[in-house]
């Protein structure tokens, strides 16, 4: 779904949200309504498409959490109503490339750190979470709900392809359209949205925010607010 440049988004009064925010947001540019149908539809396309394969999901923190929360919950009720049962096991890492609403030319990757295991066999058996990451067939990517330039998600795929997993997709809520493009597109992605600073449904402005439901365009008040 693409949304328009001059796309003017949602009025604040139409929708409910929390009141520490009141006066720091410009508009809704996506409500959560939305958001949860189009999750929908990604769980969908995504159970189409990996046929026999099992899944391993490398949750990217922070932003990425509610997504991939909500998406790996739509493709395991997709499981239960279907005649074969998806494996799916969850790891985590934490990216942080942005100061404020500037991002960073150098980018920190924390945790889910042992890649190896990763190397691709096959997996027929649901593996418990205090078991490894290994012999894995389908590996996905979710990014931290947004992908603008691509750099970002081009380091973190660089660092995980050399343990040879044998397939990776990736899916995000949002694309940004930027003035910076690389070519870059996940596999898998909700919405493509104008270069904006964006908030809510986990994305964060300096840790704040992640508490909205719908995602919304911080305004210039919000961001003298809180930024560090």
């Amino acid at each position: 779904i693409q949304i328009s440049d001059n796309w003017p988004g949602y009025s604040l009064d139409l929708f409910t949200y929390p009141q520490h925010y009141y006066g720091d947001l410009e508009y809704v540019l996506i409500p959560h309504g939305i958001i949860v149908d189009r999750t929908e539809r990604l769980a969908k396309d995504i159970v189409q498409d990996i046929g026999d394969n099992d899944i391993v999901v490398l949750c990217v923190l922070k932003g990425g959490y509610k997504f991939c929360a909500d998406l790996v919950e739509h493709i395991k009720n997709l499981s239960r109503n279907s005649e074969r049962f998806i494996s799916m096991k969850v790891d985590f890492v934490r990216l942080k490339s942005y100061h404020n609403d500037q991002s960073m030319q150098d980018m920190q990757i924390m945790g889910g750190d042992d890649f190896s295991k990763l190397t691709g066999k096959s997996l027929s058996t649901f593996l418990l979470f205090s078991f490894p990451l290994c012999l894995c067939t389908l590996f996905f990517l979710f990014y931290k709900d947004i992908v603008g330039t691509g750099r970002t998600m081009k380091v973190l795929l660089n660092n995980i392809e050399k343990y040879k997993p044998k397939m990776i997709k990736v899916a995000s809520l949002l694309v940004k359209r930027t003035s910076r493009p690389d070519g870059y597109r996940p596999d898998y992605y909700g919405f493509e949205i104008p270069d904006l600073f964006v908030v809510g449904y986990a994305l964060d402005y300096n840790e704040h925010f992640r508490d909205l439901n719908h995602i919304c365009v911080i305004n210039d008040h919000g961001k003298a607010k809180y930024r560090v």
